[in-house]
């Protein structure tokens, strides 16, 4: 069994110092606790480099910005942070946790511009997300959660207050033997999963939710552009539901998913064909470059 992630050995950097990960602690009365105000970035690190790792630099400042918090750190120091962590803990090949919060201090309520906006960054081995799924495709419920209007919430930043119908959203479908779910958005077109972003193959063109109403995924962004280069036909549109039962192929994209094939989405099935495992390796080549 995996130890508790509050009970290993390493180190964790936290406010500019690397400290033995069991004391990287934070008090019960931090506001990120209570209302929610942090933001994170997950990034992977392969054969000693982290993959875009400046750009999740930059996007975690971003999503800091958008919650009203002002990053006490650059790009380039939190790049440092991420690297020193790697090195204190001897990973080449990594999973990179990069949180930044507003802590505990003079005020507690749902204001708390006073208090000091802290940051912390913690890696680990991981392997597949989605375990066998990886190869032989995963199996997705439908989320009775809907994406929200971007009127509501900020789309573009990396939340964790964002993440809280993921994580209902996940527990229901791993009840139901699924390794993840499906979210439509609340005009009812198909959105993303709960941590990935997702791609359909039809007649070797790929189609993908336009992502002006949910975060839109570096991985995704990645995808997009290997697939534009190698001369791939890519749409990114408004999907309806019902389009799904005509699409041949599907897959997931994310930092912790990376490219995994999709078997089946509710009643609708897909092949994990050969156009989905030439994009997996294709990435996979591309991450270790």
């Amino acid at each position: 069994m995996t130890a508790a992630y509050d009970d290993r050995d390493g180190k964790i950097w936290m406010d500019g110092e690397l400290v033995d990960w069991r004391d990287a602690n934070v008090h019960i009365l931090t506001h990120a606790l209570h209302y929610a105000s942090s933001v994170f970035e997950g990034e992977r690190c392969y054969d000693g480099k982290i993959f875009k790792g400046h750009d999740h630099s930059l996007r975690l400042i971003e999503s800091a910005r958008l919650l009203d918090m002002q990053s006490p750190y650059s790009a380039e120091e939190i790049d440092a942070a991420k690297e020193a962590v790697l090195k204190a803990n001897g990973f080449t090949n990594a999973y990179v946790r990069a949180v930044m919060w507003r802590g505990s201090g003079p005020d507690m309520g749902v204001s708390a511009a006073r208090n000091k906006v802290r940051m912390a960054v913690a890696c680990w081995e991981w392997g597949s997300y989605y375990g066998d799924a990886k190869w032989q495709g995963a199996k997705l419920d439908v989320a009775k959660w809907k994406r929200p209007s971007p009127e509501t919430i900020p789309t573009a930043a990396k939340a964790a207050g964002l993440y809280m119908i993921c994580t209902m959203s996940k527990h229901a479908a791993e009840a139901k033997g699924c390794s993840d779910a499906l979210f439509m958005d609340w005009e009812g077109y198909v959105a993303e999963a709960t941590g990935a972003n997702i791609f359909f193959i039809k007649d070797g063109e790929v189609h993908t939710p336009q992502a002006d109403r949910f975060l839109n995924g570096i991985t995704r962004q990645t995808i997009i552009q290997m697939l534009k280069d190698n001369g791939t036909v890519v749409h990114e549109r408004r999907i309806r539901p019902e389009e799904l039962e005509d699409f041949q192929e599907c897959f997931l994209t994310g930092t912790a998913a990376e490219v995994t094939p999709v078997g089946q989405i509710g009643d609708w099935h897909f092949q994990v064909g050969n156009t989905t495992r030439k994009i997996s390796e294709d990435y996979e080549r591309l991450v270790r470059a």
